[in-house]
């Protein structure tokens, strides 16, 4: 049951003016009492500060039950001093109750009859009160079971995108010292999209969304930079575009894919092949990764390989839920990832 509505102010306002309507009104509603009261003015106004007053103690048990008895016994199944304590209060009550009768009206005091009268709004307000002090701690419970969730959920997200696979950086670096000793010109583009690429794992990548077309450019720039190291060893093509510049996307979720398809699609492979393919229509992502595979050789785990495809579907759950649909076939000769993601 969400109770979320207790957390805005109108809500307890509401709560607590209804439970007193309910408190101080039902009495007199289940009272009995002639259509003409035969007694003096004077002693039906005595009897009107009576009950207002006592009402006034009500008001006290109320509020004691739902934040001091309530918490500190109820809730923590102390039961008999629970008890003890209210039986306690009833009786202070009747003691105040029974001075205020005796020196408002001219009437004797009996006990029994006060004890009948008042103990149906003693019950109601220890019932109502402890209602309320129920839902209070039902919606205090919920706000940090969510709070907890959501600090969790960022652990989570935080930590899986943290374990992007360094390897290729080593690449690429190992590359650009063969570029450096053959004075080539393509050593100062490398450098380039090499320090593109790390601004925005380390700048735009702490962000909850960045925009697609920065994305892109980052997938760009990753798949430029193993082009360059693998040369024409692996046929590559690529088709990404976009159709409005709005869009916006969780920071480095697509590049797992690609980081994969580049691990696995090369090395022991004939004429090996990746196609990417990126494309939106009706603000629906559509994004396609391909790789020739050769099913007959084991491939070789490390402790850099990346994030993992397992990984990668936890993160889209917790970012997009039913937003999204993922699709992997490994067949003898391709393996494919195809992801579809609503971006609105």
């Amino acid at each position: 049951m969400k109770i979320s509505w207790y957390n805005r102010k109108w809500g307890k306002i509401s709560l607590h003016v209804a439970a007193w309507l309910i408190v101080l009104s039902l009495p007199y509603l289940l009272r009995v009492t002639p259509g003409n009261d035969p007694r003096p003015q004077a002693e039906r106004n005595a009897f009107f500060i009576l009950s207002t007053l006592t009402n006034l103690c009500w008001i006290v048990v109320f509020y004691f039950n739902l934040y001091i008895f309530t918490p500190r016994f109820l809730f923590l199944k102390r039961y008999a001093a629970y008890t003890a304590f209210q039986v306690g209060i009833f009786a202070v009550v009747m003691l105040i109750h029974a001075s205020l009768f005796r020196s408002l009206t001219q009437r004797n005091f009996i006990l029994g009859n006060s004890i009948g009268f008042n103990l149906v709004p003693f019950i109601l307000a220890l019932a109502v009160s402890t209602v309320i002090g129920m839902i209070q701690d039902r919606n205090k419970t919920d706000k940090l079971l969510v709070e907890k969730h959501e600090e969790n959920m960022k652990t989570e997200l935080s930590f899986l995108r943290s374990q992007i696979s360094p390897h290729f950086l080593f690449n690429v670096l190992n590359n650009m010292l063969a570029l450096a000793r053959l004075k080539s010109d393509e050593l100062e583009p490398t450098i380039f999209k090499l320090s593109s690429l790390m601004r925005y794992m380390l700048y735009e990548a702490a962000e909850e969304k960045v925009l697609l077309k920065k994305e892109i450019a980052y997938l760009q720039s990753y798949i430029d930079l193993q082009q360059q190291r693998l040369g024409s060893k692996v046929k590559v093509q690529v088709m990404m575009s976009q159709s409005a510049d709005h869009y916006e996307i969780a920071p480095m979720l697509l590049i797992p894919f690609i980081e994969n398809a580049f691990k696995h699609g090369v090395g022991n492979i004939e004429h090996p092949q990746i196609d990417i393919d990126l494309y939106t229509k009706d603000d629906i992502l559509h994004f396609m990764v391909r790789n020739k595979r050769n099913s007959d050789v084991p491939e070789e785990k490390d402790k850099t390989s990346g994030i993992g495809l397992v990984n990668v579907k936890r993160r889209l759950d917790l970012l997009y839920g039913s937003n999204h649909n993922l699709l992997i076939a490994a067949k003898h000769d391709c393996f494919t990832v195809s992801l579809q993601l609503n971006l609105v």
